[in-house]
């Protein structure tokens, strides 16, 4: 069973489903990265102009991370393991615990089912990445703090009347609302939506350690898995000077 399920429509809009029902679509180190190669797709793509996130059925959007199998999350967190110049919409039904409450607020907007539940309970587990700090940025910062170090669990008319989320609908109904979203920012100026959201993102949003270290680890990687970097190792090998070509 494919992992991570993307379909792309006439429309210009993607949908990207975490398709682990029977984890609760929990995210393991496989997931992340399918989901990061997703989402590097639609952002390269030329007819593609607005993503739905979800995951698969409505008992959970996901549980977060797989802790049998630990994914470097931050590889799939929109803005930090890859770029994302494009309106990115999750739609939300069951619960959304740890790093997929962090992977959701990380989109730009968000669509709850009605049997919605948001919850962050690293404090009681006894781990955390990090990446959860941002929450104080975008809520209301003891909501944040309540979230973080008491574990709570927000339930969805809350979540929207702080602000976390865009719209609370019956359950079922979260995927194609998220849709209908996408599909109006898929007719509007993608220059303007594309400039609006880098300048929230680097200028208004401010940017926690984590980030900032996941965002380097991109680069990196980036650096070690280009082409320059294949040339650089042969050249070496065959003592001869290195053709770079800036990819």
């Amino acid at each position: 069973m494919q992992e991570v399920l993307v379909e792309n429509y006439a429309d210009g809009t993607t949908l990207i489903t975490i398709n682990r029902p029977e984890r609760r679509n929990a995210i393991c180190a496989e997931t992340a990265l399918l989901l990061q190669k997703a989402f590097v797709d639609f952002e390269r793509s030329p007819t593609q102009k607005a993503a739905v996130l979800t995951g698969a059925g409505n008992e959970a959007f996901s549980a977060g991370a797989d802790t049998g199998n630990f994914p470097e999350l931050w590889r799939c967190i929109p803005t930090v393991g890859f770029e994302t110049t494009k309106p990115v919409i999750s739609a939300v039904g069951g619960w959304c615990i740890g790093g997929a409450l962090v992977l959701s607020m990380m989109c730009d907007l968000t669509v709850a089912a009605e049997n919605a539940k948001f919850s962050y309970p690293e404090a009681r587990l006894g781990f955390t990445g990090g990446l959860i700090a941002g929450l104080a940025a975008r809520i209301p910062h003891k909501i944040a703090m309540e979230m973080m170090l008491l574990c709570r669990v927000l339930d969805p008319q809350r979540a929207f009347n702080i602000g976390l989320i865009n719209e609370v609908v019956p359950t079922g109904q979260q995927v194609p609302v998220a849709l209908k979203m996408a599909r109006e920012m898929a007719e509007f100026s993608p220059l303007v939506l594309k400039t609006l959201k880098r300048f929230v993102t680097e200028g208004v949003l401010p940017q926690g350690p984590s980030e900032q270290s996941g965002r380097a680890q991109r680069t990196l990687y980036e650096v070690k898995e280009s082409e320059d970097a294949v040339e650089a190792t042969a050249a070496v090998k065959q003592k001869r000077k290195a053709v770079y070509k800036g990819r």
